[in-house]
Order: C-alpha cells, then structure tokens, then sequence
C-alpha cells in the first residue's frame, strides 16, 4: 500500500504550533480526541511518553516517529504535524525536527504498523523529502509529497525494516587500539572489516581482543594455578599500536541482503546464535542486524 493512502487529512497538521516535540504529540492527540471524544487521551499520552523515556524516537534527518501499542484505540492511525520553523530539540544529527509523524496501533496489526514505521523512515531519507514538508502550503499537498516519493508500506517484513545502515568499520591495516577505542565510544561488541572498496571481509570482535592477550587460555582454564610470566593484558597494551586487525579478525560471519526475510534472519540466528547479521549488496556492506534490535523493535515495540 502507498504510504500517502495511508494518510487522513483530518489527522494532518501543516503548521505546529508546538515548540517541543512533546508539545507537538500533545498538538496531534487533540485531532484524534476531536474525531473520537471518548478516547482515552490521557491513558494513550502516558503510553507514547513512556515509551520516549525509554528511547528517544527522534529518527534523523528532521523526522520523529513516536509510537505506541495499545488497544485504546481499535484502528491504526497516523498523525503528521509539521513545525516549518523547526522544534527545539535535541536529534541525532543535530538536524533540526520539524516533522513528526505519530503512529498508534491495536496489538493485533502490530505488522503494519512495523511495516509503516519503516516506510516512512525510507520516506525520511530521501533527499528533499523534509524541505517539500515543509514548503507544503496545505494538507493536501502533504499527501502529495508522500505520493509523489512513490514510497510503500510493504506486505512482509524484511532486513532493511530494521537493519542499521550507518556501521561502523575497520580495515584489516587499522591496528588493535583503534579497534578498541572504536568499540568503547561507539559501545560495540564488534566491527564489520572492510576493504578500501567497501567489500565485507569478516567481523572483529570483543572476544578476538582478550584472546589477543590470552593466546593460550586453554591451559589457564585447565589449570587454575597456571603461571604466567608476565602479565597478559599489560603485555596486550605495549602492543597495541602494531597488531594489526588483519592478525586478529575471523570470516565466520552470515551475511543476508535487504529483501531477506526477517524471520529467516530471526531463525538463523537461534539455530547458530548469532548476535548480529552483515547486509550486504554486491558483497558490500549496507547495514547490519542485531539481534537486540529485533527484541527492541518487534518485541517491546
């Protein structure tokens, strides 16, 4: 289904009036009160601000999509306000918010709602969709912005729904402490490795570090009164600016493209837990799935 089918006039806010993002979800619950009086506002509002204390649903890109599950309403619904002076708060590329675009639904079409979550995030992506927003003179050129990008709500879930695209890489030259201080600021367990063309070498991980160091660990673990004559990890550090990733990373990864199936990516990764799957196209890396972020965006929502 095209995303701009997907859109009520009634539901649309061309001008916020919100300074905050908070304001503005407050703004875009009060046409969905004025379309169903009974609703129980108060209890959806708790729910959507709950769920921003528990991750910020600021996207990038100018774009926020605070959502929520709950069977107060029967119907999935989509409300967009645009704010064309911007709302004051904090993004992740620091790009100014200007479009948010609420989302709720029932449990029972969770898959939709997943489905439109990740269409308008492609939507988000375009180049220009935020400026023609937010030139947009009326409600229904709004819809048209969103018809003309051509973009849909896809019937089944794939790897590009909820794989991350920006991942952070290594080359097989970097040595072990640009790997490490990659890891600790970027608060990763491991790292793609690739060649200068982009292509997908293997993976580098937190276990290949300390292994580095502990090159013989099976006799440590078979015998706790095994002696070392220096201490491994200090040994590891005077080290650490002349081993190479190339000595250290492994090529037993998986690999699935876009159009995989996400529950084959799931599956796969239960039969041989794995904690995280490479994207590829033409065996360049495009993105990467974890395994939290299934359990994050499927599961809790």
């Amino acid at each position: 289904m095209r995303l701009a089918n997907m859109l009520k006039e009634q539901f649309i806010i061309e001008d916020l009036k919100a300074s905050t993002k908070d304001e503005a979800i407050a703004e875009l619950l009060e046409l969905l009160k004025a379309d169903n009086p009974k609703i129980d506002l108060a209890g959806i509002k708790e729910l959507i601000f709950e769920r921003e204390e528990i991750e910020d649903t600021s996207y990038g890109h100018g774009f926020a999509f605070p959502h929520a599950r709950t069977d107060k309403v029967d119907d999935m619904h989509i409300l967009l306000g645009v704010a064309k002076k911007g709302l004051t708060e904090k993004t992740p590329d620091n790009l100014p918010l200007a479009v948010v675009v609420l989302l709720l639904t029932p449990s029972n079409i969770s898959k939709l709602y997943l489905q439109t979550l990740s269409a308008f995030a492609t939507f988000a992506r375009m180049e220009g969709s935020l400026q023609k927003l937010i030139n947009a003179k009326n409600k229904t050129d709004i819809i048209d912005v969103l018809w003309q990008s051509g973009v849909k709500a896809d019937k089944e879930l794939t790897v590009k729904d909820i794989m991350r695209r920006d991942v952070a890489t290594v080359s097989p030259e970097d040595s072990l402490k640009t790997v490490a201080n990659l890891m600790f600021k970027n608060r990763l367990s491991a790292m793609a490795v690739v060649d200068k063309e982009g292509n997908l070498l293997g993976q580098i991980t937190d276990k290949d570090l300390i292994q580095a160091a502990l090159p013989d660990y099976k006799s440590l673990i078979s015998n706790l009164n095994y002696s070392m004559d220096i201490e491994p990890f200090e040994e590891l550090l005077k080290q650490e600016d002349k081993i190479k990733v190339s000595q250290l990373y492994k090529t037993d990864h998986e690999i699935a493209s876009t159009e995989t199936r996400l529950v084959e990516v799931a599956a796969l990764m239960i039969f041989k837990n794995l904690r995280r799957v490479f994207v590829v196209k033409d065996k360049k890396l495009v993105g990467v799935l974890l395994r939290k972020d299934i359990v994050n965006m499927i599961i809790r929502g």
